[in-house]
C-alpha cells in the first residue's frame, strides 16, 4: 500500500460509519477535492457488516471509472483488476478477488436486472449523483426495489452540489454526513469578448484556444479549458498546436482516448513544465487534473436532450447552470489560489439557471422504459427522485411497441430483450439487429452513427448517399469509420462493410423508424404523410423529391405545417409493406363531414394512418350508420343537423320553458342536446344512410320524444305559438330569446290592451313591440299602460300625418282595436 496523504474526506469517515452502523441509506455531502470517490468505497469494504461481499460504485462516465479504479488500486498498493475493477460499456477489468467495483450507470441496471437480489453485494455507492443523469436516477430507483428483496444491502448517495436534505428525506430520512473541502482563494475574470453562442459551435474551438493563449501570456501555471464536447476540443487543440514545446504541453482529455494519453492529460505537468488540457464537463467534477492554475471556461455543454425531430435523445450544446459554472471555476483553486477566466459578461452571469434539470425531465424516456419492461415493472412502481413525466413515458412506451420490444400488454418481447442487450438506443439496436440478420450488421452500425450526426438537410438530407460515401470513400468519414470499426468488433459484427447495396439504407431505417415511413401526398412532389399521422415535407433542394416513399430520420418542427425533413432515404414500396405487416390493418366505418354533405359507408386498407386503398363498404348495418351518426353528432353537436323552421320554433318555445320552469322541462340547449343524442334523436335514425335523409329527419319529433307527447297540449298552453290579439287576428310569439318572448303588432291592434298577457301560467309577461302601419318598429315596451299614458301622444302626433289614412285616436284604451284604415272601418257593415 503506498503513502496515503490526508484528505478532507477523512475527518468525515467516522460519521458515515456510524450512520451506517444504524441506517441502511446515508447520504454525503463533500465538495469536489474531498477525496471521497478515493476513500470511501475502500473504507465501506473495510466494514465488519460489508465482510465478504462487495462495494459497487457507480460513476457518471468511462473516463472517470476508470480513473477512480486506477487512484483506489493504486492507494491499496495493487493493480486494477485486483481487489479494485471497473466495468464500464465494452470494457471490463475485474477479477476473483475484486471487492470494490467501479461501474457505469447502465452497467448498473444491467447487474440488477440480472440479479435483483444483488447477493454479495453489500453497499452501493452513488458518486457524483448531483449530475441527475437519466441513468443514475433509474439505478437508484432500482436499487431501492432490490433493498427490500436484500435487507442487508446500503446506499450512500454522495454529491457535491445537490440539494443534500431533499436526497436525505426522500431515502427514509436518512442521515446526512457532510465534508469539508480543501480550496484556494479563485478570482473571476469575465471575457464577453471571447464569448460563443451555442449556436456557433464552428467558433467555439478557435475562441477558447484564443482565450488559452491569453491566460497562458498574462497568468501563471496550468490551464483547464472546459469546452462542450469531442469537436470542439480537436477544433481547439488544433488552433494551438503551434504552441506545443518542451516547456508547453497540450492534452486533450475525453473519454474516447486511450488510457495513457487520458493519464498524461490527468497527471500534473513535469518540473519546469506548464500544460493545457481541453476537456469536456467531465472535468468539472468527476476527475481530478493535477496542477491546474488557471480555468477557462466556455459557459457550454454537451447535455442530453429529447428531440422531438429525431423520435430520441440527442447531446444538445447548451449554456450551463450556475453550479456547474462554479464547479468549474474551483478547480483552478485546488493545489493553491488561481482565476478563473469566463467567456461571458456579468449580465449574462446573472441569467444563469441555479441547476441544470434533471435529465429525467427533459431526456428521451425510450431506454428508460426498455429497461423498466425488462424489470418488469412500471413507474409507479418503483420510488423516484422525480417522476418520470406520463405523456412522455407514454410516448416511448409506443415507439418501443412499433419497435417490436414491447407487447400489446407493455410487456417486454424476446426482441426487446436482444433490443436491451445491444447497449444502444433501442431504435438503432432494432436497425442494427435487424442488419445483422440480414448480413450488414456493420453497415448498419455504420448507419447508426451518421443518424446520430448533427442534422444537415437541403441537398445534404439523403442518408443512402452518406453511407455510401463512408462505406466507399473513407476519407469523407474518417474518425466515424474508425469508431464504427470499434464498435463492430465489441459487439461481433465483424469488418465494416465495403460496399453498400442499393436501397440499404430505406430497408434498415424502416426497422429504426417505422413510425416515419412515410407516402408522397397526392398532387405534391415535395409532400408526404407518415404512419403515425404527421405530415412532413422535403427541402426544395432535396436528394429525396419525387420518391413515392420515404423514411424520415431526422425531422425539423415548424410550426402550425408540415415538419422539415432534414434526413431520410428512399424506400421500396415491397419493403415497407413487408416490414410493416404488423401496422397494415383493414378499417370498415362511416365517412361524415357534415359541411359537404358526405355520408357513406367506406371500407379502408391502412398502413397506419396512410390510406392504402378506400372501397365501399356493402355490408354496413342500419345500427352501424346509427352508432356513426351519433358519435359524429357528438364530435360535431347538434347545430350540425340544419334545423328546420319549425322544428327551431318548438325547441325555442322549450327553451323559454325550461328558463321559466327549470325543474318542469328539460334543457334543450346544444350542450345538453348533444350530451343525451341517444335519448331523443338515435330512435329515430333508423335506416337513415344518406345525407340527404337526415335532412329530411322530423327533429321536432325527437324533441317531442324527449319531452314527451303527452305533454304537447301542455306546451300550447304554457307557451303558444300564437296569442289572438284585441283585432281579432292571431300574431306569433318570438321566442328567439328565451328571457324575453316577444310578440310583435301594429298599433291599431293593440287599442284597449291595457296590460300584455303573461304566458307560462302567468310567470313570464309578454314584451310587445309595436309596428307602424307599414310593419316598422316604433317602440318596444314591457309596459303597456306606461306606454299609453307617456309615449303614445308623441308617437301620435309623429305618425298621425305620416299615415293619415289610419287610425290615432286621442285614448287609445278606449278605441276600437283593428287592422283596417278609417275607410275601410267606416263602410264595415
Amino acid at each position: 500500500m503506498t503513502e496515503r496523504a490526508p484528505l478532507p474526506i477523512d475527518d468525515a469517515l467516522p460519521a458515515l460509519e456510524a450512520a451506517l452502523a444504524r441506517y441502511t441509506f446515508a447520504v454525503l455531502a463533500a465538495p469536489p477535492g474531498s477525496g471521497k470517490t478515493t476513500r470511501v468505497p475502500p473504507f465501506i469494504a473495510r466494514q465488519t457488516w460489508a465482510a465478504g461481499r462487495k462495494v459497487l460504485v457507480l460513476a457518471p462516465r468511462r473516463l472517470a471509472a476508470r480513473s477512480a479504479a486506477r487512484r483506489i488500486a493504486a492507494e491499496l498498493g495493487e493493480a486494477v483488476g485486483g481487489a479494485v475493477g471497473y466495468r464500464v460499456r465494452f470494457d471490463t477489468r475485474v477479477g476473483p478477488d475484486t471487492r470494490i467495483e467501479i461501474v457505469t450507470e447502465g452497467i448498473l441496471t444491467r447487474m440488477i436486472q440480472a440479479d435483483p437480489a444483488l447477493d454479495g453485494v453489500a453497499c452501493i455507492v452513488f458518486d457524483e449523483f448531483h449530475e441527475r443523469s437519466l441513468d443514475g436516477d433509474l439505478g437508484l430507483a432500482l436499487a431501492l426495489d432490490s433493498t427490500a428483496l436484500n435487507p442487508e444491502l446500503s446506499l450512500v448517495v454522495m454529491s457535491a452540489t445537490l440539494d443534500t436534505e431533499r436526497i436525505g428525506r426522500f431515502l427514509d430520512d436518512a442521515p446526512l454526513v457532510e465534508a469539508a473541502g480543501r480550496s484556494f482563494p479563485v478570482g473571476t475574470e469575465w471575457l464577453p469578448r471571447f464569448a460563443v453562442s451555442p449556436s456557433e459551435r464552428r467558433r467555439i474551438g478557435p475562441q477558447v484556444a484564443a482565450a488559452v493563449r491569453h491566460a497562458l501570456a498574462t497568468g501563471e501555471g496550468s490551464v483547464l479549458a472546459f469546452l462542450p464536447g469531442l469537436r470542439e476540443i480537436a477544433d481547439a487543440g488544433a488552433a494551438l498546436a503551434d504552441l506545443e514545446s518542451d516547456r508547453l504541453q497540450v492534452h486533450l482529455l475525453h473519454g474516447g482516448l486511450p488510457l495513457a494519453r487520458q493519464d498524461a492529460a490527468i497527471a500534473a505537468a513535469a518540473p519546469g513544465q506548464r500544460k493545457v488540457v481541453l476537456a469536456t464537463n467531465i472535468a468539472e467534477t468527476s476527475l481530478t487534473i493535477e496542477g491546474v492554475d488557471q480555468v477557462v471556461d466556455s459557459g457550454l455543454a454537451r447535455r442530453l436532450r429529447y428531440d422531438p425531430g429525431m423520435g430520441m435523445g440527442r447531446m444538445e450544446t447548451v449554456r450551463i447552470s450556475r453550479a456547474s459554472a462554479d464547479q468549474r471555476r474551483g478547480r483552478a483553486g485546488r493545489t493553491g489560489p488561481g482565476r478563473c477566466l469566463r467567456l461571458w459578461g456579468v449580465p449574462e452571469d446573472r441569467a444563469l439557471v441555479p441547476f441544470d434539470p434533471p435529465e429525467i425531465a427533459v431526456a428521451d424516456l425510450a431506454p428508460l422504459a426498455l429497461d423498466l419492461a425488462c424489470w418488469g415493472a412500471r413507474p409507479e412502481a418503483l420510488r423516484w427522485l422525480d417522476q418520470p413525466p406520463a405523456a412522455a413515458y407514454r410516448e416511448a412506451e409506443a415507439v418501443l411497441a412499433d419497435l417490436g420490444a414491447l407487447d400489446a400488454d407493455g410487456r417486454v418481447t424476446a426482441a426487446g430483450r436482444a433490443i436491451a442487450a445491444m447497449q444502444l438506443h433501442p431504435r438503432l439496436a432494432r436497425m442494427v439487429l435487424a442488419g445483422q440478420a440480414s448480413g450488414h450488421g456493420s453497415a448498419a452500425l455504420v448507419l447508426a452513427m451518421l443518424v446520430e450526426e448533427r442534422p444537415r438537410g437541403g441537398a445534404n438530407d439523403d442518408l443512402e448517399r452518406d453511407l455510401i460515401a463512408a462505406v466507399e470513400h473513407p476519407g469523407v468519414h474518417g474518425p466515424l469509420l474508425k469508431n464504427a470499426g470499434m464498435l463492430c468488433r465489441r459487439l461481433g459484427l465483424g469488418r465494416l462493410p465495403q460496399r453498400v447495396p442499393p436501397g440499404l439504407a430505406g430497408r434498415l431505417l424502416a426497422e429504426a423508424f417505422t413510425d416515419r415511413i412515410a407516402r408522397r401526398r397526392r398532387g405534391g412532389e415535395d409532400r408526404y404523410l407518415t404512419l403515425s399521422g404527421r405530415g412532413v415535407a422535403l427541402a426544395p433542394e432535396s436528394r429525396l423529391t419525387g420518391a413515392a416513399w420515404i423514411v424520415a430520420a431526422d425531422l425539423a418542427m415548424r410550426p402550425g405545417g408540415d415538419a422539415l425533413v432534414r434526413r431520410g432515404a428512399v424506400a421500396d414500396a415491397a419493403v415497407v409493406m413487408d416490414r410493416t405487416r404488423h401496422l397494415q390493418h383493414t378499417r370498415r366505418g362511416i365517412d361524415i363531414d357534415f359541411a359537404s354533405d358526405r355520408l357513406q359507408a367506406v371500407e379502408e386498407d391502412r398502413l397506419g394512418a396512410i390510406v392504402l386503398a378506400r372501397h365501399p363498404w356493402r355490408d354496413a348495418s342500419d345500427a352501424d350508420f346509427r352508432a356513426a351518426l351519433v358519435e359524429a353528432l357528438k364530435r360535431s353537436g347538434v347545430g350540425a343537423l340544419g334545423w328546420p323552421a319549425s322544428a327551431t320554433r318548438l325547441r325555442q318555445r322549450l327553451a323559454f320553458l325550461h328558463q321559466a320552469m327549470p325543474a318542469d322541462w328539460p334543457d334543450v340547449g346544444d350542450t345538453a342536446l348533444t350530451a343525451r343524442l341517444e335519448d331523443w334523436l338515435a330512435p329515430y335514425l333508423e335506416g337513415i344512410r344518406t345525407m340527404a335523409a337526415l335532412r329530411r329527419l322530423d327533429l321536432a319529433a325527437g324533441l317531442m320524444h324527449l319531452v314527451g307527447w303527452q305533454r304537447r297540449e301542455t306546451i300550447d298552453v304554457l307557451a303558444p305559438e300564437r296569442l289572438v290579439l284585441p283585432s281579432g287576428r292571431p300574431a306569433a310569439i318570438d321566442y328567439a330569446d328565451p328571457d324575453r318572448p316577444v310578440l310583435a303588432a301594429k298599433l291599431q291592434e293593440l287599442f284597449g290592451w291595457q296590460t300584455a298577457p303573461a304566458i307560462a301560467d302567468g310567470r313570464a309577461p309578454l314584451t310587445v313591440e309595436l309596428l307602424s302601419p307599414a310593419g316598422r318598429p316604433l317602440a318596444v315596451s314591457g309596459d303597456l299602460e306606461h306606454f299609453w299614458r307617456e309615449a303614445y301622444p308623441q308617437v301620435r302626433k309623429e305618425m298621425r300625418g305620416r299615415y293619415p289614412k289610419h287610425p290615432w285616436p286621442e285614448d287609445p284604451l278606449q278605441a276600437e282595436a283593428t287592422a283596417l284604415t278609417k275607410k275601410r272601418l267606416a263602410t264595415r257593415p
